[in-house]
């Protein structure tokens, strides 16, 4: 790829996925958005949803993985942007990485607050007094996004064994919680209740309410590219990194309608869970009693942390190939690398302060840092978008890896790119009426902000000095740069 190697590969085709499956975390991302689900959609759109936005996320991965296997680079996706594009190559790839580096800083940020956030549900079921605080919420969502940092400072292998652990917790904890929601419960709900329809978002139009509950899913399903940013990381890179993308998914679309149907069918008191501060605890607490409520509960805050942990890494390694092509402010501190742990360290810290900047609006009001965050889902799949539908443009003349869609590969990309375009329009719509300062979508002027910043950078200064990727010699003299 033109770039001498520094980063140790490490990644065997395991650690690969596990980085993934660990950052799109069905129990994260179910436990956290299940309640905006019962009242957008309820039970139809939470089933059939997962169901049908799963099998277009799985186009998304396939389409993505096809163009990692042809440029599997820690720069993923700004890097495959920059090749692939027939003209304005550095135009492509800057703003590709911006959308990036945006989604991937709101991921850590807003992982590391639904973790803080339950582990004080935790704290109150366990001493009632507790009473949680933005001000506490945002306090131990610093300290757990510090403490991911200085567990990525260390070796490439520590973050590989960590996330090996991740999937086991993930698939155990699955298990455990499924098994026990089938078993403990008196009463589970009549099979046909999985066609139960509830819309109540304030919108009298059931088609809108229901297409909002589409959300539930896209929430979960972000981060993938992870598998793509570890690439330099990962043996057989070609072929392990995009069947990581692809397994990650599949192996995630189906857990998690394992787990869905669990929490659904044993849903008691609908309108009494729907208006609980976090349904899915409601329904361990009623079906499975406190004290095993509570362990449930920790298993899930343990993925999160895990979930986080997956996430910063990923964000370290873009920063580490965005600075390396001279794209972001300091890029030489930012590109370079311990000797002694093999690590972009200097990278790590920079997306911890960045993610705590995000944080940080918590303080004052969780509407603002809703507002902030909210552009990691958007950011994330226009990123993906990009490539994609360069490769796409560019027709006959795309050069595939080892790993490739064949003649699928343009039906493939093409319906990934509108599913795209369709979900991104969805995340920025109003999601709850009356519409009020709190209940306003603010992911459109945050987004909005984001691209406005990046333009004004890119025409002030940015088109002149960044073109791209780089290019640091032939092969046989790249070669001789490596210094591992």
């Amino acid at each position: 790829m033109g770039y001498p190697r520094k980063l140790t590969r490490r990644f065997q085709a395991f650690d690969n996925f596990a980085i993934s499956f660990t950052i799109i975390n069905i129990l994260s991302g179910i436990f956290s958005s299940f309640g905006f689900g019962m009242g957008a959609g309820g039970p139809r759109i939470l089933v059939f949803g997962w169901i049908g936005v799963s099998i277009m996320v799985l186009l998304i991965g396939a389409a993505m993985a096809e163009v990692a296997s042809a440029y599997p680079t820690s720069g993923a996706l700004y890097f495959s942007a920059g090749k692939l594009a027939k003209r304005h190559k550095g135009a492509w790839s800057w703003f590709t990485g911006w959308l990036n580096f945006v989604g991937q800083i709101g991921g850590t940020a807003a992982t590391g607050y639904a973790a803080a956030t339950f582990i004080q549900a935790f704290v109150r079921l366990q001493w009632p007094s507790y009473q949680p605080t933005t001000h506490q919420t945002v306090l131990i969502t610093a300290l757990i996004i510090v403490v991911q940092g200085l567990a990525n400072t260390y070796t490439v292998q520590l973050v590989a064994v960590l996330n090996r652990i991740s999937v086991w917790w993930l698939l155990v904890g699955l298990v455990v919680i499924v098994g026990a929601l089938i078993v403990m419960p008196d009463h589970h709900q009549s099979a046909s209740f999985v066609t139960h329809f509830e819309n109540n978002t304030g919108f009298t139009s059931g088609l809108y309410g229901g297409m909002l509950g589409l959300l539930v899913t896209s929430w979960t399903f972000t981060g993938f590219d992870g598998s793509f940013h570890m690439s330099e990381e990962t043996v057989h890179a070609t072929v392990n990194a995009p069947k990581g993308i692809t397994r990650s998914i599949g192996y995630s679309a189906i857990t998690g309608l394992i787990l869905m149907l669990a929490l659904v069918y044993s849903i008691g008191d609908y309108a009494k869970v729907a208006s609980s501060d976090a349904p899915p605890v409601e329904i361990l607490i009623d079906g499975l009693g406190l004290g095993t409520a509570k362990v449930m509960l920790l298993i899930v805050i343990g993925a999160m942390l895990f979930c986080g942990l997956a996430n910063l890494t990923s964000n370290t390694r873009q920063i580490f190939a965005f600075s390396r092509d001279g794209a972001m402010p300091g890029s030489r501190w930012w590109h370079s690398v311990s000797t002694r742990t093999r690590t972009p360290v200097k990278a790590v810290w920079l997306a911890v302060v960045c993610s705590l900047a995000l944080v940080l609006p918590g303080w004052w009001s969780h509407t603002a840092f809703t507002a902030i965050v909210s552009v990691n889902v958007v950011g994330l799949f226009l990123a993906y978008a990009v490539p994609i539908f360069l490769r796409l443009r560019l027709g006959d003349a795309f050069e595939p890896g080892p790993w490739h869609l064949g003649r699928w590969g343009r039906p493939v990309g093409w319906l990934a790119v509108i599913w795209i375009l369709l979900s991104s329009v969805l995340f920025m719509l109003p999601q709850a009426s009356p519409i009020t300062v709190d209940s306003f979508n603010y992911a459109p002027i945050a987004l909005a902000v984001v691209l406005l910043v990046a333009t004004v950078w890119w025409f002030a200064t940015a088109r002149r000095r960044f073109q791209g990727p780089v290019s640091y010699g032939r092969p046989d003299e790249v070669a001789a740069m490596d210094l591992v």
